[in-house]
């Protein structure tokens, strides 16, 4: 089963429709027992990075996450819930983020050409730079539907694949058991329902004290 993490920022109904119509158990709870009966968990996200850091904080979620990431339980983080999963981010000021994957947000303004758009919204395809469970139902230029005004920055270890809007942003992350879709899957047709069916297969795995990739190309 896979648990939707509740705490009042995610648009819930598109990502549970999707779930359903792959056949697969989900629920949306903000109970940390239901959280941690779960064999995965998704982190959605829409608006401000600050206040979601601050709504995950006042309801004792974000030590819980960082938690049941150390344990092995994959945890995907969408859109702004990718974001969270940084160190900090610059959106309006500075905010502290779960640091589970190393890198900072920052803002596409003034990093991409005055003539694309603010927010990037719209239809990216994705360049693979390493092939991980995440994305075994995919393939190299897959288009996925992105919404967003910043992007995760100094994290090249964890990349997986990146659209290009005037800067190589990325949309796929994963270290260990925490992974990351700065797009949203449930808005991007089959190749958004093929990444959301190979998360609910991943499970992570270790060799020699650090991560294992099961599966390359």
């Amino acid at each position: 089963m896979i648990a939707i993490v509740d705490y009042g920022v995610g648009n819930l109904f598109s990502l549970t429709a999707s779930l359903n119509y792959l056949g697969i158990a989900n629920q949306i709870t903000a109970d940390k027992d239901e959280l941690h009966r779960a064999e995965r968990i998704i982190l959605p996200g829409v608006g401000a990075f600050g206040d979601a850091a601050e709504r995950l904080r006042a309801a004792g979620l974000d030590e819980f996450l960082c938690e049941q990431a150390h344990i092995g339980k994959p945890l995907l983080g969408i859109c702004l819930g990718m974001q969270l999963l940084f160190e900090k981010s610059y959106e309006y000021g500075e905010h502290k983020g779960l640091g589970l994957i190393k890198g900072q947000i920052r803002p596409l303004q003034g990093e991409i050409p005055a003539d694309l758009q603010i927010p990037h919204i719209g239809w990216n395809d994705i360049r693979v730079i390493d092939w991980h469970p995440l994305i075994k139902n995919n393939k190299a230029g897959d288009y996925f539907y992105f919404v967003h005004s910043y992007y995760a920055t100094d994290c090249d270890d964890s990349r997986l694949a990146v659209a290009e809007y005037g800067v190589e942003v990325p949309a796929f992350v994963a270290s260990g058991s925490v992974l990351g879709s700065q797009c949203h899957p449930e808005k991007s047709g089959k190749p958004g329902l093929a990444l959301l069916a190979a998360f609910n297969e991943f499970e992570y795995k270790r060799k020699g004290g650090g991560l294992w990739k099961s599966f390359r190309r």
